[in-house]
């Protein structure tokens, strides 16, 4: 499974449908068990205690699972017993039909309400595949391998009914190297899909196109001035590695600083040297980020992250350490040690993510030479 869709098919969301298939066990039984116990209670006390009314929350709980024909199974069930337990107690006929009329108008008020459930379920099921679809194509898998690198990328989304929001994430092989976007847009639902679709299409278009990454950064702020109001922005770290270079060059839009975990395990944050608006706020000034380069050696790894990874709180408030898990990432796979990471982001959260959270992992392999192999001489093709 790709990790791009981590968020859309992950373990975490394969245990919650297994806990909703028990529950949704539980809720098909209820309305059985319920009306059981409501049998055995008014044929043990008789018709003084008042419970045989009480058979009508069969048909109530009915209409929680499944569709209208098993609500209204469940209620001539109910009236069943009804009839069956009044002719056992010798029930006056006028309280008889009281309880056959109070069971009758649950069932029907519960089979309506069945259909609207029923309906609104499959609008659900509806806006969740085109959801999916939109997430395929707006944010696509990257490429396992790219030049002299090995990636690997985590979405979790915080819109658990659509799952898709406002982070984004691109890898480009262009001619001047591997071009990488990470960012972040203000703001939630389809304002943020639709910014967010917007600053990817042109850096896909002009990462081929530029010849340094100050180029790349001006077109984006060329579209999103063509659409933003002033009052949204984006932040991001667009970053360029080259193979035959040894550092990999950044710019930084006011997002949170990249995390270098060099192959001795000793970790540094790829702070800028100036700190400027975010894409879109332009206006504001000053004038766009100086580009800084940071030492990326053969076994060293950077990750590049959204807000959403080191605001996440868990039930105490105390932010996701992000500093102090880098030991998760050891794994020679990449994605399996970006998957380990994001287990642990989601288990410190226990609970639903209240924001986006996005994971780029880039890692530094032996320099490729011109015959497509490394320096320690093998393939790298």
């Amino acid at each position: 499974m790709p990790l791009h869709l981590a968020g859309l098919f992950s373990p975490r969301r394969g245990r919650r449908r297994a806990a909703g298939a028990r529950t949704a066990l539980a809720l098909s039984v209820l309305p059985y068990i319920m009306m059981l116990i409501v049998t055995v209670v008014e044929a043990v006390t008789g018709p003084d205690k008042g419970f045989l009314p009480l058979l009508a929350v069969g048909p109530a709980f009915a209409s929680l699972t499944g569709g209208v024909r098993r609500t209204l199974i469940v209620g001539l069930t109910a009236l069943v017993l009804a009839v069956a337990l009044s002719a056992y107690n010798s029930l006056e006929v006028s309280r008889a039909y009281v309880t056959a009329g109070s069971i009758a108008g649950v069932t029907a008020a519960s089979a309506l309400a069945t259909v609207g459930r029923r309906r609104r379920e499959k609008e659900l099921a509806s806006v969740r595949s085109v959801a999916e679809v939109a997430q395929r194509v707006l944010l696509r898998p990257v490429p396992r391998r790219a030049a002299h690198m090995r990636m690997a990328v985590s979405y979790t989304s915080a819109m658990a009914a659509a799952h898709i929001g406002g982070d984004l994430y691109e890898v480009v092989t262009a001619p001047a190297g591997v071009r990488v976007i990470v960012g972040d847009v203000q703001g939630k639902g389809l304002e943020a899909v639709e910014t967010a679709a917007l600053v990817l299409g042109a850096f896909r278009e002009a990462a081929h196109d530029e010849k340094d990454l100050q180029g790349v950064s001006a077109r984006l702020e060329k579209a999103l001035n063509r659409r933003l109001s002033g009052e949204e922005f984006v932040t991001a770290v667009l970053a360029e590695a080259n193979p035959e270079e040894t550092t990999m060059t950044l710019l930084n839009y006011g997002h949170p600083a990249p995390l270098v975990i060099r192959a001795s395990g000793e970790i540094e944050w790829a702070e800028p040297g100036d700190h400027v608006p975010p894409l879109g706020l332009a206006a504001l000034g000053p004038e766009g980020p100086v580009p800084y380069g940071v030492r990326f050696e053969p076994g060293d790894q950077i990750l590049l992250y959204t807000d959403g990874v080191v605001e996440a709180r868990d039930q105490w408030g105390a932010f996701y350490p992000l500093a102090d898990r880098v030991s998760l990432l050891k794994d020679e796979d990449p994605e399996a040690a970006l998957e380990a990471l994001r287990r642990d982001l989601i288990a410190h959260i226990d609970g639903t993510p209240k924001d986006d959270a996005a994971m780029l992992l880039l890692r530094c392999r032996e320099p490729v030479l011109p015959d497509g192999l490394a320096a320690d001489g093998t393939s790298q093709v």
